[in-house]
């Protein structure tokens, strides 16, 4: 299980420095919402450029994603119906679905697919279809949700997905791994540069936000924190397991695997999201930390009972 300590570590460290930042206000007091919008607008989507491109697509079919698709809605569905009867709003709702289900597939799931799962692959299907279906759903719901002076035409429906940096550095990867090109290397290396942002810049940007915050699950947004932690740290890896055996009859390392996807706490980038959308933040932050938190133990009890 050295994966599980050694991620878990290095997210741990840089948070720890970025809360340390936001207790001296060495960034000042735009700190945070600059990082956040360096890492939505430029570092998030050419990492996401330069990690699809290189990308095998045929993992895309495959029964390791029904399972991951499978769990991923019916989680995100439970928490949206208890949104819906409680009248939260639809961004609120949203940001609250994907902190129930949207795994961190990236910075903390690839050294948990090699170090625990021996083969670093395995989580490629969890990405491809979190870039390439979740984040353009949820994103473009957000966005037609928002409020404005006039309904948005058909046209701006339509084309909403395409006009966000994070969709369009997703299917520009796509697009260039469908070709089968491979992008020379001095003009992939300022995209590779700049990706290597997007992870540090997140968790710098979220220890920030953390001084002077209250303890999470105890403040307003108490019932939507709680409700989409529980989804996710133990919902999801029980109906993955329930689908991966008795659905689709995976055993040994195939249902072991699955389940461990499914088990990875909710994604640090879903708060550049909030934040961005200026919806959900709190819930989003205090879902992240706590389910967080939480993957530790449960990893290890998917290891002892599975592995």
């Amino acid at each position: 299980m050295g994966g599980v300590i050694t991620g878990f570590g290095v997210i741990a460290s840089i948070i720890v420095t970025g809360y340390v930042l936001g207790r001296r206000g060495a960034l000042g007091g735009q700190g945070r919402e600059v990082l956040t919008k360096l890492s939505f607008n430029v570092a998030s989507p050419a990492l996401l450029f330069t990690t699809l491109a290189h990308a095998d697509l045929s993992v895309i079919v495959s029964t390791p994603l029904l399972v991951t698709a499978s769990s991923t809605f019916v989680v995100a569905g439970a928490f949206v119906a208890v949104g819906a009867v409680r009248r939260w709003s639809v961004g609120r709702t949203t940001i609250g679905a994907l902190c129930a289900s949207y795994v961190n597939a990236g910075n903390l799931g690839i050294p948990i697919a090699m170090y625990v799962l021996g083969d670093a692959s395995l989580i490629a299907p969890v990405l491809l279809f979190q870039q390439l279906v979740m984040t353009p759903i949820a994103l473009t719901v957000i966005d037609l949700s928002r409020p404005g002076d006039h309904p948005p035409s058909i046209l701006r429906r339509l084309t909403s997905p395409f006009r966000n940096p994070i969709v369009i550095g997703s299917l520009s990867g796509v697009a260039v791994a469908a070709t089968g090109w491979r992008v020379p290397g001095p003009l992939m290396e300022p995209f590779h540069l700049v990706g290597s942002m997007a992870v540090p810049a997140v968790l710098l940007a979220f220890g920030i936000s953390l001084p002077g915050s209250a303890l999470p699950g105890r403040g307003e947004e108490r019932g939507p924190v709680l409700l989409s932690v529980a989804l996710k740290s133990f919902g999801q890896p029980v109906v993955a397991w329930a689908i991966a055996a008795g659905l689709f009859g995976l055993a040994g390392t195939a249902l072991f695997a699955a389940v461990v996807t499914s088990a990875l706490p909710a994604a640090q980038n879903l708060f550049t999201y909030a934040v961005r959308y200026e919806t959900g933040t709190i819930l989003a932050r205090e879902s992240i930390l706590l389910s967080t938190v939480l993957a530790v133990p449960v990893l290890f009890t998917v290891a002892a009972l599975l592995g």
